[in-house]
């Protein structure tokens, strides 16, 4: 007997996993690392509003939303070290105005003192806690970035 998969269904299935991206899909995996930074344990956040944020989220769920889920990857090298947070909402996240403050103060943009970015897209949102010149930071935005791209098409 022949197994056949109406092209319609096929399609569906190869669509909707494509669109369905985790927080496991987005984290930096073993060779992507640069040979440079390794994995450490704990929140190594520049300034301490971001780790506030990752581990309160919670208190802030009325103003940006209900976390679904929430990881977060830290690393160093000889002349760096950060976190990347990663959230995934219940429905899209909603608050970029109160995170630029929290974030930025009232500078409203990433300083020496608070070097913080962000990106937030649909039901995701990803803080990089790292120096503006920071090699994983850099490649961690690429990743992403290149992912949730192909979610918005």
């Amino acid at each position: 007997m022949k197994i056949t998969i109406p092209l319609s269904a096929l399609f569906l299935l190869l669509t909707t996993t494509l669109f369905s991206q985790t927080i496991a899909d987005l984290k930096l995996k073993g060779k992507e690392i640069p040979k440079s930074y390794t994995l450490s344990d704990g929140h190594n956040c520049v300034s301490p509003e971001a780790c506030t944020f990752y581990n309160d989220i919670a208190t802030y769920s009325n103003i940006v939303g209900t976390v679904k889920s929430k990881e977060i990857q830290s690393f160093k090298s000889k002349t760096d070290s950060g976190s990347i947070m990663y959230f995934e909402f219940e429905n899209r996240f909603k608050g970029d105005r109160f995170l630029q403050g929290l974030l930025w103060r009232k500078e409203g943009e990433p300083t020496d003192e608070h070097p913080e970015e962000y990106l937030a897209k649909g039901k995701f949102l990803i803080i990089w806690s790292f120096h503006p010149d920071s090699a994983i930071k850099e490649k961690s935005e690429a990743k992403i970035e290149a992912l949730l791209q192909q979610t918005a098409n």
